[in-house]
């Protein structure tokens, strides 16, 4: 976790000093995007909510999004992480929406997609995607990796935005 703790204290202290708020759903992170914002002192000023949603029944009941309406997203996909983003920032009424969507492993994905591969965004005021691949069948570092990942285009889109 302590590797994850300087981005977190990054991303907090943007949200802060803006009085915008976060909200997270993630997958194969497992909680640690949530956990790693929430050991900042302060996180109540900037964090509403996260949910660790690992299936699209989790995803649907979550966020009360129509089956219908995922129909055409395919996981593990930038355009999916968008929409999980948009949905979770939409449903707890937040500032800003991040998610991660991924294979931990150390199996594939019936989707197809190898061990190490994730979609991470971030929705709100400026939007951003994209792809992670660490070549890992390590789950825990692919965890971790995943975790890292979605809080570095977190604070990176935050500094852009200005």
């Amino acid at each position: 976790m302590e590797q994850l703790l300087p981005l977190a204290e990054k991303v907090a202290a943007l949200l802060k000093a803006r009085n915008e708020t976060i909200a997270v759903a993630e997958s194969s992170a497992g909680g640690l995007i949530s956990a790693a914002l929430l050991t900042v002192p302060g996180a109540s000023a900037y964090f509403v909510g996260g949910a660790v949603v690992y299936t699209r029944v989790a995803l649907i009941a979550m966020t009360q999004v129509e089956e219908a309406a995922l129909k055409d997203l395919k996981p593990g996909t930038e355009a999916s992480a968008l929409a999980r983003a948009g949905l979770i920032r939409e449903r707890l009424a937040t500032t800003w929406g991040v998610s991660e969507s991924g294979v931990a492993g150390p199996a594939g994905s019936r989707y197809g997609y190898p061990p190490g591969h994730s979609s991470i965004a971030v929705s709100g005021p400026a939007d951003a995607a994209r792809i992670v691949n660490t070549g890992s069948f390590e789950r825990v570092a692919n965890m971790y990796a995943f975790a890292a990942a979605a809080l570095e285009l977190l604070a990176q889109t935050l500094a852009e935005r200005g």
